[in-house]
């Protein structure tokens, strides 16, 4: 099934001056654009935290599609990860997108063992997690189906 294409705007998750991403959000809902985008760089001391800030947005927004433009499993934990955007999905009525990416700052992710879409299936499906031999990250469990 091809997935429909959405235009949208990035909000700016500068920290100050306060309120200025709540007002990009609303202006991106009232021009009638279909995806809202937020950068997801939590060492960047002058950006609010991205999860943060895109549950504050939905609150504040009705129709849009909350997407964070990067999300790096090293410095958010991949079943950390999936909980907020599982949540964030469940409280919006599906109006969240996840892209998952690999920062050219943080590499060490595979070498940890972790492989972010093993963590997310098992999470997502309802079933049980399980490891992928020689890794920490939890993998799908075999035979289980995917429901969204």
């Amino acid at each position: 099934m091809p997935l429909p294409v959405l235009i949208g705007a990035n909000v700016e998750p500068n920290a100050l001056p306060v309120g200025r991403s709540s007002e990009q959000a609303l202006l991106i809902g009232s021009l009638g654009l279909g995806l809202l985008t937020v950068q997801d760089h939590p060492y960047q001391a002058a950006f609010d935290d991205t999860w943060t800030l895109l549950t504050f947005l939905a609150a504040r927004t009705r129709h849009v599609t909350l997407v964070p433009t990067v999300s790096s499993p090293p410095l958010r934990p991949p079943t950390v990860l999936a909980k907020a955007a599982a949540t964030l999905d469940r409280l919006t009525g599906s109006r969240r997108t996840l892209k998952e990416a690999a920062d050219a700052r943080v590499t060490g992710a595979e070498a940890d063992g972790w492989l972010p879409s093993h963590a997310y299936l098992g999470l997502w499906s309802g079933g049980p997690a399980s490891r992928i031999p020689g890794s920490r990250a939890p993998s799908h469990a075999a035979g289980s189906s995917i429901h969204r």
